[in-house]
């Protein structure tokens, strides 16, 4: 069996990650392979929790642009947050991994309510938890959520997926003068303005030394690779030398 890098780690999904090639809801293999290596992770003996979120389903920015209460738009996030992690729970307890969703707002009749101790223990007892509805609180993504749940809980690394194999000075898709970071600083992605996480999260992590791996989530077997340490996307943390070494 391999013999993992990190004891605990948190992963942060969009939930545009579960869309496949589809424009609206969860695709049922893309919920697959995601539940495959998470449940190739928990087997590898690492301590794995989960941050959604519900873009897949509905962005609460998104309806208050266009003139909703910006609060209630946040809640109806949120609750498409939850949705979404009830639906990797289900893949997973396919695959015979135990889990736990646990949510910020109260909705006890579907999942827990979040309660650090038992996210922990949770955690010890080699289940995969999946913290839904953000922090609770309108205003903050999950992104932010991410970042204080992998504090709150001890992770070793927060693992950030995305739809690129790391971070770049702009966007690759549009740039192909676009150049890849290997490695960053929290203040070089702020001064920067690179595209990781919003600030909000970034400077939590910068100020408790989290470190932040992002990696490109469509590529089978990367986020496998991350847990066993291997140097995959770009790394985000306080002691890595200067940004200016790149990669093209």
């Amino acid at each position: 069996m391999t013999v993992p890098h990190y004891r605990r780690i948190l992963l942060k999904l969009s939930g545009e990650a579960l869309l496949g090639d589809g424009q609206y809801g969860i695709a049922a293999n893309t919920l697959d392979r995601i539940a495959d290596e998470l449940a190739e992770i928990n087997a590898m003996g690492v301590q794995v929790a989960v941050v959604i979120g519900g873009g897949n389903i509905f962005r609460g920015a998104g309806l208050a642009a266009s003139g909703m209460d910006r609060v209630t738009a946040d809640h109806m996030g949120m609750l498409a947050t939850v949705m979404n992690a009830l639906a990797i729970q289900d893949a997973l307890e396919r695959r015979n991994v135990f889990c736990r969703v646990m949510s910020a707002i109260k909705i006890n009749q579907v999942c827990e309510d979040y309660i650090r101790r038992r996210a922990v223990r949770h955690l010890e007892k080699g289940r995969v938890v999946i913290f839904a509805a953000g922090t609770g609180n309108p205003f903050f993504t999950t992104d932010s959520a991410a970042s204080l749940r992998a504090v709150e809980v001890g992770a070793e690394l927060l693992l950030k997926g995305t739809k690129v194999d790391g971070v770049y000075s702009s966007d690759p898709v549009r740039d192909p003068e676009a150049k890849r970071y290997q490695q960053l600083t929290y203040d070089e992605v702020l001064s920067k303005r690179l595209e990781v996480m919003d600030a909000t999260a970034i400077v939590l992590c910068r100020d408790q030394a989290m470190r932040i791996m992002v990696f490109d989530i469509t590529s089978p077997g990367t986020m496998v690779a991350a847990a066993r340490g291997e140097p995959v996307g770009t790394v985000v943390d306080p002691g890595l030398p200067s940004a200016e070494e790149e990669t093209s």
